[in-house]
Parts: structure tokens; C-alpha cells; sequence
């Protein structure tokens, strides 16, 4: 394992020593053991095991341990983590990692196996894992799922694919939100990842349901303003002129964003929201409550 690995597995057993009881603990380490020594047989007994020895509660992160995720793995939010879920991080991290192919190939077979529970642990650990690039694939194998839990396990709140993922796998990752329901907004490296190829498919997207009289998120829009070109931003004034509350509000903080003059011409139109957008009371995520509502 290597250093930073070390820290985040110190990590995680520290958040787990703290609200389990000794008999789960000691349970836990032996494994550990177990699986250090290179027993693939103890890994996949103790990986399906462990709900039923450290239970599913939510670990209730408090913000000094978030600060602790964010310090040892930059991006690493693990809000909503589960105890199982934890435990299976160390599992996995406990694996002998220097020949990355069969690390990989390890990992193979429990995503093979695996229901959506021990997918959703795996998915999110990806990030914490030595050899980050030997995993791309999996990941990328991740977002074709319409299962949404095990989407949202690799879309949200992880970093892996804003840092790994080529353009056509961000593309996809993004798109796919939307066509199985889920909010862009918890994507991590959503505007540092908008490219122009993107803009074009979210706007033959919007057309496309608009076409099928299908409603539009606002969220969309988010992955246009960046990167508008001429079509963009023309369909970015249509919203700011004729959309809802909502529309307007994500026609606005978009046409902000975009470095074309043109834009911020026709931004200059609704100086109220303009000045909103400055106060920081207009923003993706208050545009994300207010669509859900």
C-alpha cells in the first residue's frame, strides 16, 4: 500500500473504531489480516459478510472527519457512507496492491459478483485505490448501468472521473444523468470539465425533448454557458425571455459564465438577476432546490 493509501485506511478504521462495538472491531481487524496476506477466499466471505457484522448505519460524519476525507484524498466526500460501506473500503484497501494486474483482476471478480450493495461500496472506494488509471475501465463500466445507486456511486461526489475519465466518458457520465433521472450538481468537475463537444450534445438533447414535449431540467444548461457558441447562446436568450422562474434563473447564471461578449450583452437585459448572480443568490444549487420543489 502505498502512503497515502495507508492514511486513508488509518482513516476509515479510526471512524470505524469509534461507533462500533469491540466484537465487530476485532472481527474487522482479523480480516484485514486475513485479506493482507493475499486470501482472495477471505476477501469475498468477509466483503459479503460484512453488513451483518458492522451493520449499514450512516457513520454521521461530522465536519472535522469530512475535513480529515478532504486532507488525506483531495475530493474524497464521503457524506452518506454507511459502516459496511467503510469497512468494505478497508477490505478492499487491505489487498496486496503491488502488481496492479492482479489487484485489478481481484476486483474484477467481486464486481462480477457483486448485488448492489457491495457494487455501490466498490464504486465509491474507487477513488481511494493505489494505481488510480488501472481502473478507468471499471469505472467507466459503471456509468452504463440504469441501476441509479450504482450510477450515483460513481457520478456523484466522486472525483474519479473528473480526474480519469476521457472526454467521451465525462460526456456520457454527464448525459446519462439525465436520461435516468438523477441532478448533475452533485458531479464533482462539472464546470472544470465542460468542453464544447458536451454543450452540442445537451443542446440536441433539449431539442430532442422539447420535440417529444418532454420538460427540460434547468440543470442542463449548466454544461452549455461555458462553452456556448452562436447556437448556445441564442437558445440562451429564448430561455432568459420566455422560461419559467427557474428557466430564467439558469438562462441567467449561464450566460454569465460565458466568455463570449455576446452573452453578457444580453445578460445586461435582466440586471436584476445579474445582480443576484453577483450576491451569490442565484447559483446551480439553488437552481437544483428550486426544480425539485
Amino acid at each position: 500500500m502505498n502512503p497515502k493509501c495507508d492514511q486513508i485506511a488509518d482513516l476509515l478504521m479510526n471512524w470505524s473504531r469509534s461507533r462500533l462495538d469491540e466484537a465487530a472491531i476485532s472481527w474487522v481487524d482479523d480480516r484485514r489480516t486475513v485479506i493482507s496476506s493475499g486470501d482472495k477466499k477471505g476477501l469475498f466471505l468477509a466483503f459479503g459478510m460484512a453488513p451483518r457484522k458492522v451493520g449499514k448505519s450512516d457513520l454521521m460524519l461530522n465536519a472535522t472527519e469530512l475535513k480529515q476525507a478532504e486532507a488525506v484524498r483531495h475530493g474524497w466526500n464521503p457524506t452518506g457512507w454507511s459502516t459496511d460501506q467503510a469497512v468494505r473500503a478497508l477490505f478492499v484497501l487491505s489487498l496486496p496492491a503491488q502488481d496492479s494486474t492482479a489487484m485489478v483482476a481481484t476486483l474484477d471478480q467481486l464486481f462480477s459478483t457483486g448485488e448492489v450493495g457491495e457494487l455501490v461500496a466498490l464504486y465509491q472506494a474507487l477513488p481511494l485505490l493505489p494505481h488510480p488509471s488501472a481502473h478507468v475501465l471499471r469505472a467507466a463500466e459503471g456509468i452504463r448501468t440504469n441501476i441509479k445507486a450504482v450510477f450515483c456511486a460513481v457520478a456523484h461526489q466522486n472525483p474519479y472521473p473528473a480526474e480519469l475519465f476521457s472526454e467521451d466518458q465525462w460526456n456520457q457520465m454527464v448525459l446519462k444523468c439525465q436520461f435516468i433521472g438523477v441532478p448533475m450538481s452533485p458531479v464533482r468537475g462539472l464546470d472544470q470539465r465542460a468542453n464544447a463537444r458536451l454543450a452540442a450534445m445537451v443542446l440536441d438533447f433539449i431539442e430532442e425533448r422539447r420535440a417529444a414535449r418532454r420538460p427540460v431540467s434547468p440543470d442542463m444548461w449548466r454544461c452549455v454557458g461555458r462553452c456556448a457558441d452562436s447556437r448556445g447562446i441564442a437558445e440562451l436568450k429564448t430561455l432568459l425571455e420566455t422560461g419559467s422562474s427557474v428557466d430564467k434563473h439558469a438562462a441567467a447564471l449561464a450566460l454569465s459564465e460565458c466568455p463570449d461578449p455576446a452573452a453578457n450583452a444580453i445578460l445586461s437585459t435582466a440586471p436584476e438577476l445579474a445582480a443576484q448572480i453577483d450576491a451569490g443568490q442565484i447559483s446551480w444549487k439553488s437552481i437544483d432546490a428550486a426544480n425539485s420543489n
